[in-house]
């Protein structure tokens, strides 16, 4: 029979494997391998979580390595924004490739694309991007001229579905600004994209996540079907129960640390993996917290920990040469616990904003 795993069982596990059970000296293309990568919606968000993971974290390394090309900004998991490294780009996008065909497939139709010649819009734009990186204009641009007739907007977004593209920097890097320009993987990377491995995506999300439901490593990934890859890796994998008896599953070698394992203060970012990754997440916040965590427009609040759950929100603004750090209550907080956030929150402002003159935590219940 499965053993049962509480909520502060699955919490502390999850932490763990998210690296928030202490800071770890590790490097950043490493941490994002561990990661199966960092959702990046916005640009500074995956600074953010890596410094709140890692020690002595700086923030110009990402800038490094996406330069370098040994990581790259693009769409993954569940068709969004993802900074992960280059090897990972080559492994996972090709099996992620189904999630951008049914948006294609399903919004074809209401954007108005019924009758165009998907295979010459998609080579058009892989050879503009084959030869130099481009923004979004500049494409659309090209596309009016080559496809009169055909809203040239429309015919980009399924160009972006179609093609596995990069965005090249300086996008994604600290302290930098600029529109978005892309370029198509392999030509970015000068590797073609690896044959595709739902077992090993699956093994690897259970080692960042787990224990975990099928129904959590598909709402993560946007995969479906994957039940019959558990079905193929059941017998190298242990098995549990959650309290509502949901079957999960979980590598045999990953952390499972006990419930009452210490878990200190962290300040989470905008869209971090650790909120959006399981069907069930009442393992790191409640259903009540998560309708105002998440916003109605897809914008995922910058998370406050106590105690491993979130328990509030925070945000961090500079102006005029001082940097503040808000942090909105979801319920009374103890007060030695909110001397631990303000000491956490005034180290996130000094690390991430060296420059400031001044520097304030300030609490809103």
């Amino acid at each position: 029979m499965a053993a049962t795993l509480g909520r502060r069982e699955l919490n502390r596990a999850l932490l763990a494997r998210q690296l928030l059970l202490r800071r770890h000296r590790m490097g950043v293309l490493d941490t994002l391998e561990h990661l199966v990568g960092m959702q990046a919606q916005a640009p500074n968000p995956p600074h953010l979580g890596l410094w709140t993971r890692l020690e002595e974290f700086d923030f110009d390394e990402p800038g490094r390595l996406l330069h370098e090309r040994q990581a790259v900004r693009m769409v993954l998991m569940r068709g969004t924004l993802h900074l992960v490294s280059a090897r990972d780009a080559l492994r996972i996008r090709p099996l992620t490739q189904t999630v951008m065909d049914a948006f294609l497939r399903n919004q074809s139709t209401l954007r108005g694309l019924d009758g165009v010649d998907f295979d010459a819009v998609r080579e058009t734009v892989r050879e503009l991007l084959s030869a130099e990186p481009l923004s979004d204009k500049q494409v659309r641009e090209a596309l009016a001229e080559r496809f009169p007739g055909h809203d040239a907007s429309e015919l980009n977004w399924a160009a972006r579905c179609m093609l596995p593209l990069v965005q090249v920097p300086p996008r994604g890097v600290w302290g930098a600004s600029g529109l978005a320009r892309h370029a198509v993987l392999d030509a970015w990377l000068g590797e073609p994209p690896a044959e595709p491995d739902a077992e090993a995506l699956v093994l690897r999300y259970l080692a960042a996540f787990g224990p975990a439901s099928v129904a959590d490593a598909q709402h993560w990934s946007g995969l479906t079907g994957l039940s019959e890859v558990f079905g193929r890796l059941r017998p190298r994998l242990l098995t549990f129960k959650d309290e509502t008896g949901r079957l999960l599953y979980d590598v045999p070698d990953a952390p499972r640390p006990d419930a009452d394992t210490p878990a200190p203060v962290r300040f989470v970012p905008e869209f971090d993996n650790l909120t959006l990754s399981h069907s069930d997440r009442t393992r790191i916040v409640t259903d009540e917290d998560r309708r105002r965590l998440f916003t109605v427009n897809g914008i995922i609040r910058a998370a406050v920990l106590v105690d491993g759950f979130v328990r509030g929100m925070w945000k961090a603004e500079v102006k005029r040469g001082a940097a503040t750090l808000r942090i909105e209550e979801f319920a009374p907080i103890p007060d030695a616990t909110r001397e631990e956030l303000t000491a956490e929150g005034l180290r996130l402002l000094e690390a991430a904003h060296p420059k400031a003159a001044d520097r304030t935590v300030l609490f809103a219940s």
